[in-house]
């Protein structure tokens, strides 16, 4: 079993003309918490969406759990998405069902459990993220903080090994953020492995156990949040901290 939940050797990604990843080499522990920072167009969001496969690498390596995902002709995609869980910035939650309905509907298709099962899940998830009030609302009924705590849950009812944020607060009123930091931040202490494309200067410094910083397309600086916030190595990371941070 490798020690590594992800091994990516330099992976890349181009559109077209238009190189978005330029060889990222990145490992991740289990139980580690890596934010992902970075200006908008440093590629951080591509880099997510083709650990979950949802982007097709033009070059490089991922591997899961020692096990190469790119061309593997024994991958079913569905079951390693369960694994590797995505919480999106605009939630993408199926608008014509409550939101119990949500939850149960990838647990019935993917793993296969008896709706019973499904639906204890579900609840199990909606009471930790503090939703169990609304399983019965429909999404256009819910403020967007309470949908992205929906998106939580529906990926922790799959049990995932890792989660994907990408930007998950970015779409939500300042006052709706806080919320769903909170839920992140339990999740974060329970010892899931999370990779967390942020804009939240104070979530990656508290909560991260390493911060990596994006710039046009390749990983610039990787480290603790102390070594990256306080005494950060490179000129551009000074400069994007300065810029963000208004130091």
């Amino acid at each position: 079993m490798s020690e590594f939940i992800f091994d990516i050797r330099g992976l890349e990604k181009s559109f077209g003309d238009h190189t978005v990843l330029k060889g990222i080499d990145l490992q991740v522990q289990k139980g580690e918490v890596i934010s992902v920072i970075g200006s908008s167009g440093s590629g951080k969001s591509t880099l997510l969406r083709c650990l979950n496969l949802l982007e097709q690498p033009t070059g490089g390596e991922i591997l899961f759990e020692g096990e190469s995902v790119l061309n593997n002709k024994n991958l079913k995609l569905s079951e390693y998405r369960a694994k590797v869980g995505m919480v999106f910035q605009q939630f993408n939650l199926f608008n014509n069902m409550t939101a119990l309905q949500n939850c149960v509907i990838g647990q019935r298709k993917v793993l296969k459990r008896s709706k019973q099962e499904a639906i204890e899940k579900a609840l199990e998830y909606f009471d930790k993220v503090g939703m169990s009030e609304y399983m019965q609302a429909k999404p256009a009924q819910l403020s967007g903080g309470q949908k992205q705590r929906v998106a939580i849950a529906r990926t922790l009812a799959m049990n995932p090994e890792v989660i994907l944020f990408d930007e998950p607060t970015s779409a939500l009123d300042p006052e709706m953020v806080g919320e769903v930091l909170a839920v992140m931040k339990e999740l974060a202490n329970s010892g899931m492995t999370m990779i967390v494309v942020t804009h939240e200067m104070g979530f990656a410094r508290e909560v991260s156990s390493r911060v990596v910083f994006m710039d046009e397309g390749v990983i610039c600086e990787d480290g603790t949040p102390e070594q990256i916030f306080l005494n950060p190595q490179k000129a551009r990371t000074k400069e994007f901290l300065s810029s963000v941070l208004g130091v």
